[in-house]
């Protein structure tokens, strides 16, 4: 059976400018008043603004099958005064193939800059219900999304399971928010105390501006493309690479470096160390109301050692000729940075999960992921494990660097699984050798789709997971 069914439903209401084009067989009445029966006998495009100022897109085939796929945008994709129009998501093969075999789909471009996890929430609803105005009440709704908007939809998870059936986000930032900055800035402070102790100009937190943000960004490049040519210099890299979890396998199209090929993972480490831990923070400060991050009494020794790199560390540490727990003991004596409770507060709130989930869901994450790390799935599994709701979840991986890199076949198996879990009420096919069997067997009906690389993993444990109280 299929939860909502049997849940109160809110129903949302909400005024839009919109353009609605409509192709059917008969329509004598508007779309918004046409029976479900005639609307699903046609195709319906829509396009839109909300009151607030996000935009959204609407695509119904004709013989809809009743599912429809509600998407959110990553980080920094808000609609803005231009009103930029809403993405679908999946890519382009999974939208044509969703499409062509009786999906809909619906996306939400939020007006609101950078982590626009609030406005999104809201925006999202307001689609929901005008898809509803335009192609009536669905029989399945499936919320997706990337990165950012893939915590999105695990927002809508928990807090909105009278809208959704079903959660399916990828690549997504499923630790908070709160946890995955905190872990940038372990990595930051580590690499400016042992790297940059006099550059006043590479700062960690509470940022005046964009242009000191863009300031110190600079400076810190300067910093650790200086370091990356010198044998201690890579050393430390790695060494604060671990407390953010960097992965050692980061460069698309590259080989995963062998197991102890410890220059190698370095390698991999510093391509990927400036966009993982030096991630835009002042647009977040600003949203939150000041700094949502702290690393008072982190035990940096024990993070190295639950990183699982310490093998690594310590070779690169010993071929340079550095003192390991010197290093350590001067990260356990540096001047520490504190938060602002009013700021940890936003951030929990838009959106740290707390595993109360409403519906079922389905992550998909990429083994070499760092935008957010892949250990930030083990952080989410733990959390709706604590709250004891494991049996509404499944996480699926794919072998391969980079991020959000998906092929279709992968999208359309996972979607598919989901939408199979909402039907049945039982996860049947959510492991990785049938996704994988499922992603191959629509590859070969339709080469667009692309290669699948499902893969049975495992992430390590989440150094700095963060649950909110209450």
């Amino acid at each position: 059976m299929i939860n909502r069914a049997t849940r109160a439903v809110t129903v949302l209401t909400a005024t839009a400018t919109a353009t609605v084009t409509v192709t059917a067989l008969a329509l004598a009445v508007p779309p918004a008043q046409a029976s479900a029966e005639s609307r699903r006998a046609g195709s319906i495009s829509v396009t839109g603004v909300h009151p607030g100022g996000a935009t959204y897109a609407i695509e119904v085939p004709r013989n809809w099958n009743g599912t429809v796929l509600t998407f959110s945008p990553g980080y920094g994709q808000g609609a803005g005064p231009q009103h930029l129009p809403a993405d679908l998501g999946g890519n382009a093969a999974a939208q044509s193939w969703l499409l062509a075999h009786g999906y809909a789909l619906a996306g939400t471009r939020p007006y609101g800059s950078g982590w626009a996890v609030e406005e999104t929430l809201r925006a999202s609803a307001d689609t929901l219900a005008e898809f509803a105005k335009v192609a009536g009440k669905p029989t399945i709704t499936l919320a997706w999304g990337g990165s950012m908007g893939g915590a999105i939809a695990a927002g809508l998870a928990e807090r909105r399971p009278d809208l959704i059936d079903g959660a399916l986000p990828y690549c997504a930032s499923v630790a908070g928010p709160v946890a995955m900055l905190n872990q940038s800035l372990d990595a930051a402070f580590a690499f400016k105390t042992l790297l940059a102790p006099g550059d006043d100009t590479v700062k960690l937190v509470r940022l005046a501006s964009d242009d000191e943000e863009a300031r110190s960004v600079a400076a810190a490049r300067a910093v650790l493309d200086a370091a990356q040519q010198t044998p201690a210099g890579r050393a430390r890299i790695a060494l604060a690479a671990s407390f953010a979890q960097v992965s050692t396998w980061s460069v698309p199209g590259t080989a995963e470096p062998a197991p102890h090929d410890w220059a190698g993972q370095q390698a991999q480490e510093y391509a990927a160390f400036m966009a993982t831990v030096f991630s835009p923070r002042y647009p977040l400060e600003q949203r939150a109301g000041g700094n949502f991050s702290w690393n008072t009494g982190v035990d940096y020794r024990r993070e190295l050692r639950e990183s699982g790199r310490m093998p690594q560390v310590r070779a690169l540490y010993e071929s340079a000729g550095l003192n390991l727990d010197a290093d350590l003991a001067a990260l356990s004596a540096a001047p520490r940075v504190s938060a602002d409770p009013g700021a940890v507060a936003y951030m929990e709130n838009y959106f740290t999960p707390r595993g109360a989930l409403g519906v079922p869901v389905l992550t998909m994450h990429e083994r070499g992921d760092n935008y957010p790390t892949v250990t930030q799935a083990r952080a989410y599994s733990d959390v709706v494990r604590r709250a004891g709701n494991q049996a509404l979840l499944r996480q699926a991986f794919v072998d391969r660097p980079g991020h959000c890199r998906y092929t279709g076949a992968e999208f359309v198996a996972a979607v598919r699984t989901l939408e199979k879990r909402v039907i049945t009420g039982r996860w049947t096919d959510a492991d990785a050798h049938r996704l994988q069997t499922l992603a191959a067997r629509l590859a070969a009906g339709n080469p667009d789709l692309g290669a699948a690389e499902f893969v049975h993993y495992t992430p390590g444990r989440f150094l700095r997971p963060h649950v909110p109280k209450g």
